[in-house]
């Protein structure tokens, strides 16, 4: 059973009027149904075209054009129809029955195609691994806390998480006492696996919601981890001043610090397997151990050194200043390692900077130059020409244009696998880019190229049509295909590695063509 929807949806990108915005809605005439298609798709005439927007979560909606109607969007649940390959892998797998969103969150993208076939049985063996060595570590702080007291009865506790020591004192029951001590040394256990614990949920978090990010921008990522790490460790030095408030300090700090280490480990290990050229990816680990514990002992030498300084603990205001001055030493050394990495696989950043250097100047980087170009803190955001990838069809279309400028559209873009627009409801320029079924990294690479032709030839928003808009978007393409090929030529003379072209089509929504144009 079907019933009719008004959906509202921006001006099309070819609109020229700049007084219109986002808020201001076209409506169009949308019918959801089950998963019985509409009487209407059964016999279609021979202009009509239709276009099919799959979602991520297994839905998709149709969308025919015609002369009497100028939109007409079916909503479909046909989850099981478009994931059924997907769903097969996953039966083998034995996850069917786990929901989508916790497959997304505990999986890795595009699993189990995206992984060997043996990881999916190491995980579930390396989970309950993991569970039995952190019920032995608090069976053990437990014990190491017995062993601290003190003679005078009170229970010192010198610990060690992620290069930053502690100092609790608790004060047992009963001097002397073994029942006394055990009751304080569990009791302190207690307290302190609770802030572990508490910082254990950063990791998780980071790991299940932003684990797809790391391979494009390892050298970002590394050094916001250290931004993080340093706020956190802000939380462990107020614990001297607010010592009755240990445990939510000390938790905040360990939450806080959790999250840097979850972003700081898959970044490293991506910069490692660059390091790694002959496949010797455990011997660069291992040596790389050697460096770190070397770094570790002589920099714990050097800080008992400082705090026996006369006066340094004592002085809070003292403390802290060292510490901010050689937690800022730390960061500009982070920030110029990462400077010197120069990895020869193009993500963004890298393909804007090739991009802009082959149009301007007809040529491209070498590694060398394009890497220490890279803006490693820049955020995408903020990158201009901006850049929205994975629209929704009806965003980047409208709901009351014509039907024949709407075919030309799909027309001008048949060769390609993305559509691409750009937004005249923003002053600045701004391109939407929409990617069909069967899109790869090279399709995004090629939306990149096509945008950047645009803003450098875009003319000015005064004084225009829709059909020069659509001119210009057609002597893109036609500039594409010239020099696109020069390009990528250019970039493997240059020593780049086409085959790594870590560029991600947005997988929460593709088109597909269904019909004739």
């Amino acid at each position: 059973m079907s019933y009719p929807l008004q959906l509202s949806s921006p001006g099309l990108a070819f609109e020229s009027s700049k007084t219109r915005t986002r808020k201001k809605a076209h409506h169009f005439q949308t019918l959801c149904c089950s998963s019985v298609q509409h009487p209407s798709l059964q016999e279609k005439p021979d202009n009509e075209v239709i276009l099919l927007e799959r979602y991520g979560n297994g839905t998709a909606k149709r969308y025919t054009l015609d002369d009497a109607v100028q939109l007409q969007g079916f909503l479909e649940n046909n989850g099981s129809e478009n994931h059924s390959f997907e769903d097969s892998r996953l039966s083998e797998a034995g996850l069917s029955w786990l929901p989508d969103i916790l497959k997304d969150f505990i999986l890795p993208a595009g699993f189990p195609g995206s992984v060997s076939d043996d990881y999916l049985q190491y995980m579930v063996l390396q989970f309950p691994t993991n569970i039995t060595g952190w019920i032995c570590h608090t069976l053990v702080t437990s014990s190491l806390l017995k062993a601290c007291q003190s003679n005078s009865g009170t229970l010192a506790i010198f610990m060690h998480t992620d290069m930053n020591f502690y100092v609790l004192p608790f004060q047992a029951v009963g001097a002397g006492s073994f029942t006394g001590t055990a009751a304080a040394a569990s009791a302190a256990a207690i307290r302190w696996v609770s802030k572990d614990g508490i910082g254990a949920l950063g990791r998780l978090f980071i790991g299940g919601r932003f684990g797809d990010l790391f391979d494009d921008d390892p050298k970002q990522w590394r050094m916001y981890a250290d931004f993080i790490g340093s706020a956190g460790s802000i939380f462990d030095l107020t614990t001297q001043v607010y010592p009755a408030y240990f445990l939510p300090l000390a938790s905040l700090g360990n939450l806080t610090k959790a999250v840097a280490r979850g972003l700081k480990d898959p970044s490293f290990r991506v910069i490692q397997n660059h390091f790694a050229v002959s496949g010797n990816l455990g011997e660069v680990a291992a040596k790389e151990e050697v460096w770190e514990v070397g770094a570790q002992l002589l920099g714990l030498a050097l800080g008992i050194l400082i705090l026996d300084t006369p006066g340094l603990v004592k002085s809070f205001p003292l403390l802290t200043s060292t510490w901010m001055s050689m937690r800022l030493l730390h960061l500009w050394l982070r920030y110029q390692s990462l400077s010197v990495l120069r990895f020869d696989t193009i993500n963004l950043k890298r393909a804007r900077i090739l991009i802009k250097s082959h149009i301007l100047q007809s040529r491209v980087l070498g590694c060398v130059d394009c890497n220490q170009d890279e803006n490693i803190l820049s955020w995408e955001t903020f990158t201009r020409p901006r850049i929205i990838f994975g629209v929704p069809l009806e965003e980047m279309i409208g709901g009351e244009r014509s039907v024949a400028k709407i075919k030309m559209l799909l027309k001008l873009y048949a060769k390609e696998k993305h559509f691409l627009v750009v937004n005249q409801l923003k002053t600045d320029f701004e391109v939407l880019v929409s990617f069909k079924v069967g899109a790869t990294s090279m399709s995004v690479l090629r939306s990149v190229w096509q945008t950047y032709w645009l803003h450098e030839n875009w003319k000015s928003f005064d004084n225009r049509s829709s059909d020069s808009d659509y001119d210009q978007l057609a002597q893109s393409l036609l500039e594409m295909e010239v020099k696109f090929e020069d390009f990528m030529q250019q970039l493997d003379a240059a020593g780049w590695d086409t085959s790594q072209i870590n560029l991600k089509v947005p997988r929460k929504i593709s088109i597909e063509e269904l019909g004739p144009v």
